[in-house]
């Protein structure tokens, strides 16, 4: 399974959703949906400017789970 963890990143920096809206300049919504992880998807466009304005790379934004069939494998 793949998770986005903004939500992660924002609690290790003391950040809130709004914060990373103001920072990032994407819409509010699209903010609270990858912050819990509520979007299947998320476009180059915007990974692209939360790695630029939030000094990060997308290997801080998105983390590979294994499944419990993964571990049988």
């Amino acid at each position: 399974m793949i998770r986005f963890s903004l939500d992660k990143l924002m609690k290790a920096r003391g950040l809130e959703q709004k914060d990373i809206v103001e920072i990032t300049e994407i819409n509010r919504n699209t903010v609270k949906a990858l912050a819990n992880n509520a979007n299947n998807r998320i476009d180059f466009p915007t990974l692209d400017k939360l790695c630029r304005k939030l000094k990060v790379k997308p290997g801080d934004l998105i983390e590979y789970i294994e499944d419990e069939e993964d571990r049988a494998d």
